[in-house]
């Protein structure tokens, strides 16, 4: 059994920080930073990418408040009618991901570039940041899940019990080693992203069902599913699309090096 380990916030004068937005940070940090290093592997436009990082944390921060609130505990609302500005008072990784695809959406229209093209350095950098973001989940316990024997239960106050935020990293790294493995093969080049989809959709869908129902603060359920199991199937809709209709980006060419010289930046 894993102990109940809760890390505790940080104060720094008037501050304080709490170990959750510290993990965030550090996974949004780390996801960006492996985006652009990739893009720039691949020969794509890596400043495009700087350029949308604070859209889609910007947009994934609000839709993941409101979607915590209007789908997962409406509830709230009740408190303030403030209480919707708030969006450091709750968040939903899943409508952070919902706000993070609109803003890419309308962010690659409008610069008129296609985002397939930058999808498998998405998929390469989302699972391990969103993996070290999900820690921040485990370290302050967040999703309890159902009452259990199993030995990877954390003995929470009150008896053992799943952790999903511990289950969701791990299994975030795992499919993270998955999709860069095949990216080091040279296998479904196009198509990772749209493989992450279907395995997260998996993994959560399955997660889902051991959170807990039996504590005064539960995620809610319609007709039996979390809302995020409901998002889950939009998840494999994509990816079955992506993995039958997506054509591997054609190769860029390297650039040719003269013997015993050096390859020129080009200056525009």
């Amino acid at each position: 059994m894993i102990p109940y380990l809760h890390v505790p916030s940080l104060k720094l004068g008037p501050l304080t920080i709490e170990p959750f937005g510290i993990f965030v940070a550090l996974g949004i940090l780390f996801a960006a930073r492996l985006l652009t290093r990739q893009a720039e592997r691949e020969g794509l436009d890596a400043n495009a990418l700087q350029d949308y990082a604070p859209w889609g944390v910007g947009v994934g921060v609000v839709v993941g408040h409101l979607f915590h609130l209007f789908a997962y505990h409406p509830e709230e609302l009740s408190k303030s009618p403030f209480q919707i500005l708030k969006v450091w008072d709750g968040l939903s990784s899943f409508g952070g991901l919902i706000g993070g695809i609109l803003a890419a959406v309308f962010f690659f229209r409008a610069r008129k570039l296609r985002f397939r093209d930058y999808a498998d350095a998405f998929a390469l950098a989302v699972a391990p940041g969103w993996a070290v973001a999900r820690l921040g989940c485990f370290a302050v316990h967040d999703h309890p899940g159902l009452r259990t024997d199993f030995f990877l239960a954390v003995a929470f106050p009150g008896g053992p019990r799943h952790d999903l935020g511990m289950y969701d990293a791990a299994f975030l790294f795992a499919v993270s080693g998955v999709l860069w493995g095949l990216h080091n093969a040279g296998k479904l080049r196009g198509k990772l992203l749209p493989l992450l989809s279907l395995l997260y959709a998996f993994g959560r869908f399955s997660f889902d069902f051991l959170r807990a129902t039996d504590l005064s603060y539960v995620d809610a359920r319609y007709f039996g599913l979390t809302p995020a199991q409901y998002g889950c199937f939009g998840l494999v809709a994509f990816g079955i699309y992506g993995l039958v209709k997506w054509q591997a980006p054609a190769q860029k060419a390297a650039p040719a090096v003269p013997p015993g010289g050096s390859v020129q930046p080009q200056v525009r």
